[in-house]
């Protein structure tokens, strides 16, 4: 079956987050720092935003993976919708698969690939979806706190975590992503995959929030196909016009979202007469809907 068959068409993508009070994703080299540039432009990874889907999927006794599940009828086969990058992933069980039992069984195998079984031949090669960089617009300040260390041991008293609470007070990330269907049949992907991915984007940060990161929220999860299985225009252009803009001090970082502005709300006519119309699937949340 083609790639056209399947549904799967090429699509550009760009995620505007907003960071309040929170630490988006921490780096290790850091001692657990939010991520930034030498310019000191924030970042968030792509294995971060990924990591907050395959999540979503993986715990099945969520609300989130049990109302797509439905809405999908995913119910039906939940073992196709197993998680090959899990923390509770047994390496050696999985080897022991062939690829296209790789390919039936994990989800997010069929949409991000995976290269870590290629030494034993049984690889699923790059994914259909791939999420770049995320950015922050401006510079981003870094605060850090020493809190409370509550006691690990009966009868042992707590101590304090000096600078331990590392967040960043403000700051508009963007983060592009890419539907690519040339690598649909070489993962297995469908576009039932691809449906159920573009659900859960709105999902990421709210159902997986934590103690240093409680306030990251998509702002806009723009989404756009192309007219041409090859694309139909530059992603460059389409990420360009989405992108905001701070307005003042653009080397300062921002104290909130007022600081930028209009931000893009739609395509120019030039970049639009060449694509699908644009879609938010944020919308989604809005209106009630179960599926983009």
């Amino acid at each position: 079956m083609s790639n056209e068959e399947k549904g799967i068409v090429r699509a550009t993508g760009l995620l505007v987050i907003e960071v309040i009070n929170s630490n988006p994703n921490g780096d290790p080299d850091f001692d657990g720092d939010p991520r930034q540039r030498p310019d000191e432009r924030g970042e968030i990874s792509p294995v971060s935003f990924k990591r907050k889907v395959r999540d979503l999927v993986e715990n099945k006794e969520g609300p989130v993976w049990r109302k797509f599940a439905k809405d999908f009828q995913l119910e039906l086969t939940p073992d196709e919708y197993d998680i090959l990058e899990s923390r509770d992933r047994v390496r050696a069980d999985i080897k022991k698969l062939d690829e296209d039992a790789l390919k039936k069984r994990f989800w997010d195998g069929r949409i991000f690939g995976n290269t870590w079984l290629e030494k034993g031949g049984r690889a699923i090669k790059t994914g259909v979806v791939q999420f770049g960089m995320g950015v922050s617009l401006a510079p981003v300040l870094i605060e850090r706190h020493t809190t409370t260390n509550p006691p690990v041991q009966e009868g042992k008293e707590g101590g304090m975590a000096p600078l331990a609470y590392r967040i960043v007070p403000h700051g508009i990330y963007c983060m592009p992503f890419f539907v690519n269907p040339s690598a649909a049949h070489k993962t297995g992907c469908s576009k039932q995959d691809i449906d159920l991915l573009l659900a859960l984007i709105p999902y990421a940060y709210t159902h997986t929030r934590s103690y240093v990161r409680p306030n990251v929220e998509i702002l806009h999860a723009w989404y756009v196909e192309h007219k041409s299985p090859l694309g139909s225009c530059s992603d460059f252009k389409l990420i360009e016009a989405l992108t905001p803009k701070k307005t003042n001090d653009p080397d300062k970082p921002s104290k909130s979202r007022e600081d930028y502005g209009e931000i893009p709300q739609q395509l120019p006519p030039d970049l639009a007469s060449k694509v699908a119309p644009l879609r938010d699937l944020m919308e989604s949340i809005e209106d009630g809907l179960s599926c983009p």
